[in-house]
C-alpha cells in the first residue's frame, strides 16, 4: 500500500526552530523528521512514498537526491571519472519515492487530490502529515481499515494538546469531525489515515483551497464512512519548539519510541 505524506506546509508556529527549513526538513538526531516518519513506515515494509510538496521542495527533492553522500562515509576518486566509493555507515534505502510538486500555498485537501493519478486503480492507501510521530502498529492500522470497507480510518490518539477531535459511537463509527476544538475531551486525530480510493469523490480537484480537515472529512463521518482506529501508545506532532526539543531529547536519550 502506497503512502502519502502531506509535506508542503511552511510551519509558520516552529519558523523559530525551521528557519530557511521545509518543517519536514526541521532535524531530530542527525536526520529530517520527514525521515524519521517514512522510516517508521518501511520498518512494516511500507516503501512506496508519495511526498505532496510545496513550500521549499527543492530542499527536501536535495536531501534524497544526495542521501547516500550525506549519510554516509564516502571515498571520491577523481582520478577515476569522479567514482565514489561508499563506505556504508548509514544503509541503502530501497524506498521508491515520488516528489509531487502540489503548489506553494495548496491547502491540504486539494493537495490529496493532486496525486490521485500517483494512487492510479490501488484501492486503498495511507495518508500522514510531514511532522509528526507515533510508534503504531501500522499493519494492524491496515487490517482494521480492509475490515470494516467504509471509505476512511482516523487513528484516533491521546495527545499532548487539542487538534482534530472525533465523536465516536458504540460501534466505533466517527460521527463527527472537529478541528482544533477550543474546548472539547477524548481522543483526537492522530494524523494516520488509511484512505479508499473513493476520499477523491469528496475532494475538488478545481481549486486549491480545499482543507481535507474541514469539509471533506466532516462528510465522510456524518456520512458514516469514518471508522476510528484506537491507539494508546506514543503519539507527538512537532508545532512549537517545545515539541522540537521533546523530540529530540528522546531521540538523544534512547527512547525514541518510532524506531523499531
Amino acid at each position: 500500500m502506497k503512502v502519502v505524506i502531506l509535506c508542503g506546509g511552511k510551519g509558520t508556529r516552529i519558523r523559530d526552530v525551521n528557519e530557511g527549513l521545509p518543517k519536514p526538513m526541521v532535524p531530530i538526531g542527525n536526520l529530517p523528521i520527514i525521515w524519521h516518519i517514512m522510516n517508521s513506515y518501511a520498518n512494516f515494509g511500507y516503501k512506496e512514498f508519495i511526498l505532496c510538496l510545496g513550500y521549499k521542495a527543492e530542499i527536501i527533492k536535495t536531501f534524497f537526491l544526495n542521501y547516500q553522500s550525506l549519510t554516509n562515509d564516502f571515498t571520491l576518486d577523481f582520478g577515476n571519472n569522479g567514482e565514489i566509493h561508499f563506505h556504508s555507515k548509514q544503509a541503502f534505502l530501497d524506498w521508491k519515492i515520488s516528489f509531487v510538486d502540489t503548489g506553494l500555498e495548496t491547502l491540504t485537501g486539494s493537495r490529496v487530490s493532486k496525486i490521485r493519478s500517483h494512487i492510479g486503480d490501488d484501492k486503498n492507501f495511507m495518508l500522514t502529515y510531514g511532522d509528526g510521530l507515533s510508534d503504531v502498529n501500522i499493519p494492524a492500522l491496515e487490517t482494521f481499515h480492509l475490515s470494516h470497507g467504509k471509505v476512511m480510518t482516523v487513528c484516533g490518539v491521546f495527545p499532548p494538546g487539542r487538534f482534530g477531535e472525533l465523536e465516536v459511537n458504540e460501534r466505533g463509527e466517527i460521527s463527527e469531525f472537529n478541528e482544533k476544538p477550543q474546548t472539547t475531551s477524548g481522543r483526537i486525530s492522530g494524523g494516520y489515515f488509511v484512505c479508499q480510493n473513493s476520499i477523491f469523490n469528496y475532494l475538488n480537484d478545481q481549486n486549491d483551497d480545499e482543507t481535507l480537515e474541514a469539509e471533506p472529512m466532516r462528510k465522510i463521518a456524518r456520512e458514516g464512512e469514518m471508522m476510528m482506529f484506537a491507539h494508546n501508545g506514543f503519539w507527538q506532532c512537532m508545532d512549537t519548539r517545545r515539541d522540537y526539543e521533546l523530540l529530540n531529547k528522546l531521540y538523544a536519550d534512547n527512547k525514541a519510541y518510532w524506531i523499531k
